[in-house]
């Protein structure tokens, strides 16, 4: 994903006086995160000044899930990669980074998928940014495992149970 920053005032920051109700330039470095345009104009000593703040989905940099490694999924690449997989079975790790539990099962996790080279494993950080998709998914506690098979659920294992998952993931890669 590309961000292309537009602004009137390149390597300045534009800060709020609140005490003469205006703006002034400050030389710290401006950091902008900006979710779509800002098309309405801000005004120093009688000149406008606006920015607008572009961004665009790059093709080429499209996230691919690999056998042998935990490829890292957000909203928009989850179910791109289920359905690429096909017939493939899909294990999904549903954590977060403030769990102890998920903390312990990611070098596991790690581990299992180096050792089974016919399964996807994906992680999803169920963050703010997440949400929707960890309530889509039914997630319910951290960490949930959710194992996937023609883009469908076929077993889920809740909390740190190396075992129950490894037993799901044989039987799911079975059917």
């Amino acid at each position: 994903m590309a961000l292309q920053v537009y602004s009137a005032a390149p390597r300045t920051s534009m800060v709020q006086n609140y005490a003469l109700q205006g703006f002034y330039i400050s030389k710290q470095p401006a950091v902008v995160c900006v979710a779509g345009d800002y098309t309405q104009p801000m005004r120093r000593k009688g000149r406008d000044m606006s920015f607008r703040v572009k961004s665009s989905l790059d093709a080429t940099s499209a996230v691919v899930a690999e056998v042998g490694r935990v490829t890292e999924v957000s909203m928009a690449t989850f179910w791109p990669i289920v359905e690429a997989a096909g017939d493939k079975t899909v294990v999904l790790d549903m954590y977060t980074q403030w769990c102890g539990p998920c903390k312990v099962m990611a070098p596991k996790y790690q581990e299992l998928s180096e050792k089974y080279d016919d399964v996807v494993f994906l992680k999803l950080d169920c963050n703010n940014d997440n949400r929707p998709l960890a309530k889509e998914l039914g997630l319910k506690v951290v960490p949930t495992f959710k194992i996937l098979k023609d883009s469908k659920i076929v077993k889920e294992v809740t909390g740190a149970k190396l075992d129950d998952l490894v037993v799901a993931i044989e039987n799911a890669r079975s059917i």
